[in-house]
């Protein structure tokens, strides 16, 4: 199976890897008509579709279907069927920064950040437990942007212009109480119970090991190489923040990890040293996703 998918990638797959998302995104909210959520559904759909050409803009994989495969897994194995429509907006508005940040176009990415930055606000609005993302941002332009303050101001431009509509609206409609959801710290939600989360053990440990063998190998990589790789890191980093303080028992959060998880451990098995090791890990990782889903969808009934 492993020696299949690491076969390259053609122009007809991502709309096969689509279409396959769009029969789980239906199939999940068919079977359950008191919770069909028609809207965040389709926000839902986008935002992951989207998710897809981020691993061409990423670009960590060579192309291969590995990526994809373990991608769509994640997306079927942490979709619960009636997702929030936070969390729905935030997988949008995610997939559509990346694609902006990793433009390889310097001025695209220069001014696009007017852009994310009403993307983080509209983020911010719908879900704003995602406010390490705007911290990920900033310390994106800090270390790439040949101006950095220019590109900061543009990003809180664009996160005001979005505030103020937003405030004026709701003086508009009377709306003068303030939700504390949206102080940050304010709605921590620590989990105690591990619960089905042991399930996923495997999958973090994989995870773990593929990050620490980046880092044993990190001066035989390439520049373009390491890059890359330091802002999946950081982005990943910006996404745990979110899942340790907030998730408490909302496992759709570990979503957010959907698309950095499948590149790291797509990365991490091709370079595995033997081929046994290669199929052990990649079923591993499929068996472990497949019991919390199993699991998971017991418990809710």
């Amino acid at each position: 199976m492993f020696r299949l998918l690491s076969k390259e990638s053609n122009i007809f797959s991502i709309p096969v890897y689509i279409g396959v998302l769009l029969l789980i995104v239906i199939s999940f909210n068919i079977l359950d008509f008191n919770t069909l959520e028609v809207i965040s559904a389709i926000i839902t759909f986008a935002g992951v579709a989207l998710g897809y050409f981020c691993f061409n803009a990423v670009a960590l994989n060579y192309h291969t279907h590995l990526p994809l495969f373990l991608y769509t897994v994640f997306v079927f194995a942490l979709y619960p069927g009636d997702l929030d429509i936070g969390i729905a907006v935030s997988l949008l508005t995610n997939a559509i920064m990346l694609l902006l940040l990793t433009d390889e176009n310097l001025s695209v990415r220069n001014n696009s950040y007017m852009l994310v930055g009403s993307l983080l606000a509209v983020n911010f609005v719908f879900l704003p437990t995602t406010w390490p993302m705007c911290i990920f941002v900033i310390f994106h332009i800090i270390g790439t942007a040949d101006r950095a303050l220019t590109q900061i101001f543009r990003l809180f431009f664009g996160f005001a212009l979005v505030a103020l509509t937003y405030f004026s609206f709701a003086s508009f409609f009377r709306l003068h109480s303030w939700n504390a959801a949206y102080f940050p710290f304010s709605g921590l939600t620590w989990r105690k119970d591990v619960g089905l989360l042991v399930w996923l053990a495997p999958v973090a440990v994989l995870l773990v090991h593929a990050v620490a063998d980046h880092f044993r190998y990190f001066n035989r990589k390439s520049p373009t190489s390491r890059f890359k790789y330091t802002f999946l890191l950081v982005y990943s980093v910006a996404q745990l923040i979110t899942i340790i303080l907030y998730m408490g028992s909302t496992y759709e959060y570990l979503l957010f990890l959907a698309l950095p998880a499948s590149i790291i451990l797509s990365r991490m098995l091709m370079f595995l040293p033997r081929y046994w090791l290669k199929e052990t890990g990649f079923w591993l990782i499929i068996f472990s996703l497949l019991v919390f889903k199993l699991y998971s969808y017991f418990n809710f009934f």
